[in-house]
């Protein structure tokens, strides 16, 4: 399942105008860094943005914390450390 979103984009600001305000169709502003943008984007445009899970990144994810947290516990020598 995804979600599309119509954005509009407002204005940049920031130090090097390096942050992209985007609003909703509500209203409600979503500040992005720039470089996030396609190259070419100025402020009036209206941008598409498809948010997914990925579940084979999250699986991924979820079997890198846990080797980190049983190379941790490992380093305990206590055993008081709970992860």
């Amino acid at each position: 399942m995804s979600v599309r979103l119509s954005l509009s984009l407002d204005r940049f600001e920031g130090k090097g105008k390096s942050i992209a305000v985007l609003l909703t169709d509500s209203g409600e502003a979503l500040n992005i860094p720039r470089s996030l943008l396609v190259p070419d984007a100025v402020p009036g445009d209206v941008l598409a943005l498809t948010l997914e899970r990925d579940a084979a990144a999250t699986r991924q994810l979820a079997e890198q914390t846990r080797r980190l947290q049983d190379k941790l516990s490992r380093r305990d020598p206590g055993g008081d450390l709970r992860l």
